[in-house]
């Protein structure tokens, strides 16, 4: 199972040049400590997840790394011009070495975002396939025309082309339509943070119903924090979860959404989905995890307000519980 950390820039200070760098020192920590992913989220439009420019991060991350593989989780496909994400896909995997992984999603429940990029909710997701057929096609080949519902283009051939052949690609879906999608092209799939295990065993059976030969390979992301004890633990990662829960409500009833989406920004879902607690209570949950879910990779975001306490979590994780899945 690989061993990632994912990177939300959470605004927790109001200073946009303090989130930046101190996402930037959790990846190299964890880098050092020999985990092998760091995945970052792409959000818009608020001044708390100040990750809209994705790739720009990625970038930077791959400039200031060596070895750790950076993915999109996701890159939210329907908003984006394949044309230019395939050149900027393949330019960042050069630049990386071939360290890029691909995560791709149809963004929600942020009704904000559906709005200025034009994209209702309605067709987000028939977008989002249509789009990674196209980006995947322009990747590889060459004289690519296609005309589609969302996108149509005639002759094109991007350069530089990935150093990766191919880059590995996931799928962030719980809908019936993009795991069938999944399934038939063999891709990977992103479990998000609010899913809880029933949800990810159902997308993981409706994948195999699909494709009995192909196994679902399942990247699972979870907020965390490990401390000697489960009080202290939940000293540090409750007020962020407290203050995460009440952003992710404004910012969801800013545009009218419905929860029809399954996302439950309570204190106490996200509890129930997350790894917080001391060593033992990390330990068991993570195995069961495991077990249930047969994970390919899990990815952890750090739930305290401060980088330190962070980067101290982060170390016995390392230390106490990752030897023992």
């Amino acid at each position: 199972m690989n061993l990632g950390i994912f990177c939300f820039y959470e605004n927790y200070a109001g200073d946009y040049r303090k989130t930046l760098a101190d996402q930037l020192r959790l990846v190299q920590h964890a880098e050092h400590l020999g985990f092998q992913e760091a995945w970052v989220a792409e959000h818009h439009f608020n001044d708390f997840g100040v990750s809209p420019s994705i790739l720009l991060l990625l970038t930077h991350l791959a400039a200031h790394t060596s070895r750790i593989r950076l993915g999109t989780a996701a890159l939210l496909l329907p908003f984006h011009d394949p044309i230019k994400v395939a050149e900027d896909i393949a330019t960042l995997d050069q630049l990386s070495a071939g360290r890029l992984l691909l995560g791709v999603g149809r963004g929600g429940p942020f009704p904000l975002q559906n709005q200025h990029f034009r994209t209702p909710a309605a067709i987000s997701r028939d977008k989002l396939l249509e789009a990674l057929e196209l980006v995947t096609r322009l990747l590889y080949e060459d004289q690519v025309s296609h005309a589609g519902t969302h996108f149509q283009c005639d002759g094109v051939t991007i350069h530089p082309k990935p150093l990766q052949r191919p880059i590995p690609v996931h799928l962030a879906t719980q809908d019936d339509a993009g795991v069938a999608y999944a399934a038939r092209h063999g891709l990977k799939l992103l479990g998000a943070q609010p899913w809880t295990l029933p949800q990810l065993q159902a997308v993981l059976a409706r994948y195999r119903a699909v494709d009995g030969s192909c196994p679902a390979s399942l990247t699972l992301l979870r907020t965390f924090f490990v401390a000697k004890t489960r009080e202290a633990a939940r000293d540090q990662a409750l007020p962020a979860l407290q203050r995460f829960s009440e952003r992710l409500r404004r910012i969801i009833d800013t545009g009218g959404a419905s929860w029809a989406s399954g996302v439950k920004p309570d204190v106490e879902a996200l509890l129930d989905n997350a790894l917080i607690g001391d060593v033992a209570e990390c330990r068991d949950k993570l195995q069961r995890f495991h077990a249930e879910l047969d994970l390919a990779g899990l990815v952890l975001k750090p739930a305290a307000l401060d980088l330190e306490a962070n980067l101290q979590s982060l170390t016995l994780f390392n230390d106490e519980v990752r030897p023992y899945v």
